[in-house]
């Protein structure tokens, strides 16, 4: 009876040091496990910012293509303005040109006229 006894109080015991490892084990598990979902979290954030940093990205590339336009129709416009105000200023200086060149061909004609005389 004795020995059945003893043996029966080691098999307890056995079972009393399976179940403190499984329990370590299953710690040890529910830490892995924690750590993986704190990598997933950080995955999932990542991915997540990526797809914002890439419609960012999308958005700014489409404005810069917009404004880009709008730019070159602005400076288009500006240089067809100086053109046009570099035809004007042009303009005025031939008409300038011309009235010196009448008074320069009177002086002239005076001056001819006096050494006939």
């Amino acid at each position: 009876m004795e020995q059945k006894l003893e043996k029966l109080s080691d098999s307890v015991n056995d079972m009393k040091s399976l179940i403190q490892t499984f329990n370590d084990t299953l710690k040890n598990i529910e830490n892995r496990l924690a750590r993986l979902e704190k990598v997933d979290s950080i995955e999932h954030r990542v991915a997540v910012n990526q797809i914002d940093l890439s419609d960012i990205k999308e958005a700014l590339d489409r404005l810069e293509s917009i404004h880009a336009g709008e730019i070159s129709k602005l400076l288009n416009e500006i240089a067809n303005m100086k053109k046009q105000g570099n035809k004007t200023e042009i303009e005025y200086i031939h008409r300038r040109l011309d009235s010196h060149l009448v008074k320069l061909a009177t002086a002239e004609e005076e001056i001819i006229m006096l050494k006939t005389k």
